[in-house]
């Protein structure tokens, strides 16, 4: 049985039992109908909190503007009429909210919530004060309802009839809208709005479009509840009504359809008989609300599930990416490559140049004025030290901010300074640095809904999204091709970091765009992964031109037609791949003395006999994946681990599992003696256990003093080394100079440090470091290898990173792990001598 079915099949069974259950339980029909006429509201009202993201304090408002409207209708324009009203009040709701959102979807978060707070509060002091038209505290009374024939609305069998069939219409066409491109949408803007922009979509557009229909229906259940109670006031515009409209959402459960429904049951059954024993129900509600944000923020559809949870089979799959099926490099499928006019038509085969744009944040100058030229079916490589202003270089031509100067043109039309899904229809597809997706949809929704964003019906509200012509195809044909056929079931959110790097390309893709922008697609991946995707990247640069940063200098010099080299803002050096690489200028600002020779140059070891860190048997799941599978190893003081496996083997996994981030479900963590396992993650840090996660995890809008204050209030009780400022800072001095500059100022490689030093601060015994050399210049690398080196002395570490060359060379052992389990286990120097050896470990 489909959702859809079960959905209406609920619907219909609850609305035919629900005057039966009321009246058997000593209330009346005139209660049945207020719950369908509630959940009428908070269904509508769920269309933003639920499925948008977007929280309105002030849907009452509409509740009771629809009823005025209705109910002045027919005293003043069509009297003893009931159709006409109501269509009059649907109408003028609509136009009202339209404006409403016009002017209150400007802002987002919580200024988006406070302006429907002040909107309810400016409507319910015109209602009640205006009582030539309101009526004020003494509302409209007089309402009558027709005789249709056989069916006298005045019955109130045959009024609650005629509530409950509107109510099942109501599920049917929000089954639909939910299901449709426009309800698609909405999800991926709660999910990601950014991102949302960034595939083509004007989030804008589609959010006026669900306030409007969440508020028109709003108002609806208000025409119902005025004809029902034969009497309208100012009350439902009260704030307090508002937030009761809220709760129901809340405890229903906002992120299922029904759950709202359920919720206004559930409130009406506490109104009635909490009422009778005393007056301040209200209050008592009021902290059951909070309960339920604390300790169930699915609700009481949440609350059900883990009830049946042990009577459910359970259905396990195995870790995501070690299910996929990879196919051979072939050419890009035809219909993502856009019709273009050739050289010969438009004189020059220059597709996107760039002239002098600039920018600057505040008194960092990020780009000065820099200028180049990608041409039709190449690959261009803009590389560049950390902070040299590449990813800044991305968001001026993508949109993500507008330049300060300077032209950006795409086939000869400026596309400079537009919003982000204006140049994404122009052309321009973008991957992001650190990964941007929408982690809560599977592989499969991510790129349908990257698909959908270039198809004519992508504004339909009735179709479902998944029946549009050739979006399924064409969705199957791109998953297939990035290598992601057999886990398209998998939630984004749960692959690992090289996994989403592949569905981030796979969305840039998606958009048949006229020229790519990757921004290190390499990094995270494995090395076999690094070169499918190397390879897949240079064969969509022949038939798509590709502008590619990244920090693979090797990967790069083989794959680039032209290279743009940046430092501090500035084009350094702008032609071939020999003029770069013979360039004593892009030798001294970014190459260093590389990865080969750091890693060559023998590390003595300082691990001691004392084990500081066990894992024995440890099973960690993500919802049904069962990820690490009887995992044990033991890291000994001092000493530096390497977890080393391919993208989707666990690694991550297990550093999650060690700081409590995810839970194992069976098995123990032990630190010293002390068990971890079963501890939150901010009890696993206070012991003495300081995380690198993979993309930094900063703090963005705060200083390097900031961040390192914060990591500090993680001390727990002295045990392990204390970690002040002027220690952590001895290990990283360049920091000293960026002591009060916001972190997302800082170039890739000074992020990584204050990642790192916020980790150590406080009383810090284990390190853990998610790779922590992905997307760092070969300087920067070589700066970090040499702190981690000296920080050997000092605390023990296991690190993750796809850098083989370095993590060995760094690391006393190895743990490689496959699906999810030990495969090998022993001394890192092994690997390092003896290549076959490393072969067949890690799977090369």
């Amino acid at each position: 049985m489909t959702p859809t079915l079960r959905n209406l099949l609920a619907a219909i069974a609850a609305l035919v039992v629900l005057p039966v259950f009321m009246l058997s339980i000593g209330l009346t029909l005139t209660s049945a109908t207020d719950v369908v006429i509630f959940a009428i509201a908070a269904m509508a009202l769920n269309i933003l909190v639920g499925h948008t993201g977007l929280v309105s304090f002030g849907h009452g408002a509409f509740f009771g503007i629809g009823a005025y409207a209705a109910v002045l209708a027919q005293r003043h324009f069509f009297p003893g009429q009931m159709l006409l009203p109501a269509g009059f009040s649907i109408l003028f709701v609509g136009v009202v909210s339209t404006l409403l959102g016009l002017l209150i979807l400007r802002r987002r978060g919580v200024y988006f919530s406070l302006l429907t707070l002040a909107m309810t509060a400016v409507a319910y002091t015109v209602s009640f004060r205006w009582t030539e038209l309101t009526g004020g505290e003494n509302g409209l009374g007089g309402v009558v309802r027709p005789h249709w024939g056989i069916a006298d609305l005045n019955n109130p069998w045959a009024f609650y009839v005629l509530v409950a069939a509107i109510g099942f219409a109501v599920v049917f066409l929000l089954q639909r809208f939910h299901r449709s491109p426009v309800g698609s949408v909405l999800v991926a803007v709660r999910e990601n709005e950014v991102r949302a922009r960034f595939v083509g979509y004007d989030t804008d557009r589609y959010k006026l479009i669900a306030f409007t229909i969440s508020a028109t229906l709003t108002g609806f259940a208000g025409v119902l509840s005025a004809f029902h109670h034969r009497f309208t006031s100012a009350d439902p515009i009260a704030i307090q009504f508002s937030g009761e409209l809220l709760a129901m959402v809340v405890i229903g459960g906002m992120r299922s359809f029904m759950g709202p429904a359920l919720g206004a049951l559930f409130f009406m059954l506490f109104r009635e008989y909490l009422s009778l024993f005393t007056s301040s129900w209200l209050l008592v509600f009021g902290l059951l609300f909070v309960g339920f944000i604390v300790f169930s923020p699915t609700g009481l559809i949440g609350v059900a599930e883990r009830v049946l949870a042990p009577f459910r089979k359970r259905i396990e799959t195995d870790a995501a990416m070690a299910a996929r099926r990879v196919e051979a490099v072939g050419p890009v499928p035809p219909q993502f490559v856009r019709e273009t006019r050739t050289p010969t038509e438009t004189g020059n085969d220059a597709v996107l140049v760039v002239d002098d744009i600039a920018k600057s944040f505040g008194g960092i100058r990020a780009v000065r004025g820099i200028g180049f030229t990608v041409r039709d079916r190449t690959l261009h490589a803009l590389i560049g030290p950390n902070g040299a202003g590449k990813t800044t270089a991305f968001n001026l031509l993508s949109g993500m901010f507008p330049p300060d100067r300077g032209t950006v043109t795409l086939d000869g039309g400026e596309v400079g300074g537009l919003s982000p899904q204006a140049i994404t229809q122009a052309g321009v597809g973008r991957s992001f640095q650190i990964t941007n997706l929408f982690p809560g949809l599977t592989i499969e929704e991510n790129v349908r809904l990257a698909v959908q964003a270039r198809h004519p019906g992508r504004f339909g509200v009735w179709a479902e999204a998944s029946t549009l012509p050739s979006i399924g195809e064409d969705t199957a044909t791109l998953i297939r091709y990035l290598g992601l056929g057999g886990i398209e079931q998998a939630e984004a959110g749960s692959l690992s970091y090289g996994g989403q790097r592949l569905v981030d390309m796979a969305l840039a893709l998606a958009t048949r765009p006229r020229i790519l922008l990757l921004d290190e697609p390499l990094a995270g991946l494995a090395a076999a992964e690094r070169k499918r995707v190397g390879d897949i990247v240079k064969t969509i640069s022949g038939d798509i031109p590709v502008l590619l940063v990244e920090h693979d200098i090797d990967r790069v010099f083989q794959l680039a037609d032209h290279v743009t080299v940046m430092n501090d803002g500035e084009v350094l050096v702008d032609g071939t791949v020999e003029e770069a690489r013979s360039s004593e200028r892009v030798q001294a600002v970014y190459l260093g003395s590389g990865a080969h020779a750091v890693a060559a140059k023998e590390r003595a070891s300082a691990a001691t006999a004392e084990t500081l860190l066990t894992l024995d048997g440890v099973n960690t799941f993500y919802g049904k994946s069962h990820i690490l599978n009887d995992v044990t190893f033991d890291v000994k003081g001092g000493e530096i681990v390497a977890l080393l496996g391919r993208n989707g083997a666990g690694k991550s996994t297990v550093l999650k599992t060690i700081t409590g981030i995810a839970p194992p479900a069976s098995g123990t963590v032990t630190l010293a003696g002390d068990r971890l396992s079963g501890l939150p993650a901010d009890q696993v840090a206070r012991r003495g256990v300081g995380y690198v996660p993979q993309g930094r995890g900063l703090f963005a809008g705060l200083s390097v003093k900031d961040n390192l204050m914060l990591g500090r209030l993680k001390r727990l009780t002295g045990a392990g080394r204390h970690w002040d400022e002027d220690r952590v800072l001895a290990f990283f001095p360049r920091l000293k100079e960026r002591w009060t500059t916001s972190a997302d100022f800082l170039s890739g490689g000074e992020q990584q440090m204050v990642a790192v030093a916020r980790a150590l601060v406080g009383d810090t015994r284990l390190l853990l470091l998610d790779e922590p050399f992905e997307g760092l210049s070969p300087a920067i690398t070589e700066e970090l290898f040499e702190a981690f080196d000296k920080l050997r002395h000092e605390v023990s570490i296991i690190i993750v990173d796809h850098h083989l060359d370095l993590a060995l060379a760094l690391s006393d052992r190895t743990v490689a792990l496959e699906r999810g389990a030990v495969t090998w286990h022993g001394a890192s120097k092994d690997l390092r001598e003896d290549q076959e050896l490393r072969r067949k470990v890690l799977w090369l």
